[in-house]
């Protein structure tokens, strides 16, 4: 058993990592076509990784600069591992949904602490919206994971995509709870920071925010943090909602669509000032989560 577990440690973040890059792609060719462009070739992810690596790293801001790296690739790797995934649910089992509720938050509060040790005002400013829509997007996320709660009576995930694949496409979470999983698709979508909700990185206003002051290694590893995030969000939406993967043919489907959905809404509309950011997940997510919330306890 624990070799089994060790083994998932390593085998997890490979995979996260290698889909990862898979969406980054979809991302970039959906965006080009979009705006009627050819997009990049198959291997540009893994061209800009080794580029980004391959340079020297500019500037360091201390220790605290260089923790904030571990823990943003700590944190968002470790959320990772506790995916139940086809075939590797042994990680999972040992913790639950509030586990990685916690862990996701890592990410952003391990960036906080490290453009925090820079003077860059369009890093703190940056990393101020990020906080502040973090903030915004917990708050529907959290009802949707009580509901979900409240309606399996378990936060093991591998429970409930068990529950979910017991009868079909009938008993999938989206089925099932549809105001919850609206709620939530908005929720998992602002936590990608793409638009409209991408105000912590708004080039045109602040110089890329809190990248302001990362180059070389620390883009690579910001790169490497977004290729699992979308590995992660997708995922966790698919267990939550879509009934997870019987296969790893069906998980890739699911997991692709969400992110395919996400990307497509990403390029179709502009970008939200940070008040109407608040503003809107505080009104409509968590309007729709509570209702969907009361229609769970109500059964």
């Amino acid at each position: 058993m624990t070799l089994s577990l060790l083994a998932e440690l390593i085998v997890m973040p490979l995979i996260a990592f290698v889909v990862g890059l898979a969406l980054v792609l979809m991302m970039r060719r959906v965006r080009a076509r979009i705006e009627r462009r050819i997009g990049p070739p198959l291997l540009q992810p893994v061209y800009d990784i080794v580029k980004l690596y391959a340079k020297r790293t500019q500037v360091s801001h201390g220790i605290m600069h260089d923790l904030a790296i571990v823990m943003l690739l700590g944190g968002i790797t470790t959320s990772v591992c506790f995916l139940p995934v086809p075939g590797l649910e042994g990680l999972a089992r040992q913790g639950d949904l509030l586990t990685l509720v916690y862990l996701m938050m890592v990410p952003m509060l391990g960036l906080a602490l490290g453009v925090g040790s820079c003077a860059n005002p369009n890093g703190s400013i940056g990393i101020s919206r990020a906080l502040t829509a973090m903030l915004a997007y917990d708050v529907p996320f959290v009802f949707v994971v009580i509901g979900l709660a409240v309606a399996y009576g378990t936060t093991s995930l591998p429970e409930i995509i068990a529950h979910q694949q017991s009868g079909g496409i009938a008993t999938w979470g989206a089925a099932e709870m549809p105001l919850l999983a609206i709620a939530g698709f908005i929720a998992m979508h602002a936590m990608l920071g793409k638009e409209p909700f991408e105000i912590y990185v708004a080039p045109a206003e602040i110089a890329t925010g809190p990248m302001a002051e990362m180059s070389g290694k620390y883009m690579g590893a910001l790169f490497v943090m977004q290729s699992f995030q979308l590995y992660t969000i997708g995922a966790l939406y698919v267990t939550m909602f879509l009934g997870g993967g019987e296969n790893w043919l069906t998980f890739l489907m699911k997991l692709f669509a969400v992110v395919f959905v996400s990307v497509a809404l990403t390029n179709v509309y502009g970008r939200y000032k940070t008040d109407k950011v608040i503003r809107f997940m505080w009104t409509w997510p968590t309007g729709i989560a509570l209702a969907g919330l009361a229609l769970v306890m109500m059964h």
